[in-house]
């Protein structure tokens, strides 16, 4: 379904934006796109992840940020969305006649917002390679492993704290093996 809105001559230039994004979004798995209050939105599984407005104020969009809400926040087209979304972790970013809007860092924000809002298996999908229809979700980096130097509950020597990692032949963690360790020699 596809509804025209009248949109003033002067916020004409905003339609590529628009348009460009609502194309975007739209490639992701099992989207689909409304209009609730006569505005597009579009929806995954019937769960809106972004939320589009062009009108005589401008263009916005409001997209559910989980990871990058508190960075999103210090930027000056961008503020929490309203009607208590913004507790939430939704953004709302808004732009006038006059701003050009960066479409890149928008399409990124998306995408983080389908992959909140999609069911574990549409995600899934993404990362398979198949149907990613825009930035690949950013590879998550294991927590590197530091020793940490703590006392003994004796308070005498200081014990290593090893990373917790399970041995290939026990699989007991490495962390209670080395505190066997350390108890036995007290």
């Amino acid at each position: 379904m596809t509804m025209t809105l009248v949109v003033p001559p002067e916020m004409k230039r905003l339609e590529p934006f628009e348009k460009s994004l609502r194309e975007a979004g739209r490639r992701y798995p099992e989207v689909t796109e409304d209009f609730p209050w006569g505005h597009p939105t579009l929806k995954v599984k019937g769960k809106a992840f972004v939320f589009f407005s062009l009108s005589e104020e401008g263009l916005s969009l409001s997209v559910k940020l989980p990871q990058s809400h508190g960075a999103a926040l210090m930027l000056p087209f961008a503020e929490p969305t309203g009607y208590g979304l913004g507790k939430s972790g939704w953004v709302t970013a808004r732009f006038g006649a006059k701003d050009t809007p960066p479409v890149e860092m928008l399409r990124r924000w998306l995408d983080e917002s389908y992959r909140a809002v999609a069911p574990k298996k549409l995600v899934d999908r993404l990362t398979g390679g198949t149907d990613t229809p825009g930035p690949a979700a950013p590879a998550k980096k294991a927590p590197a492993a530091k020793a940490a130097v703590k006392k003994s509950a004796a308070g005498k020597a200081p014990v290593k704290k090893a990373a917790v990692k399970k041995s290939a032949a026990s699989k007991a963690p490495v962390k209670k093996a080395a505190a066997k360790k350390t108890a036995g020699k007290r």
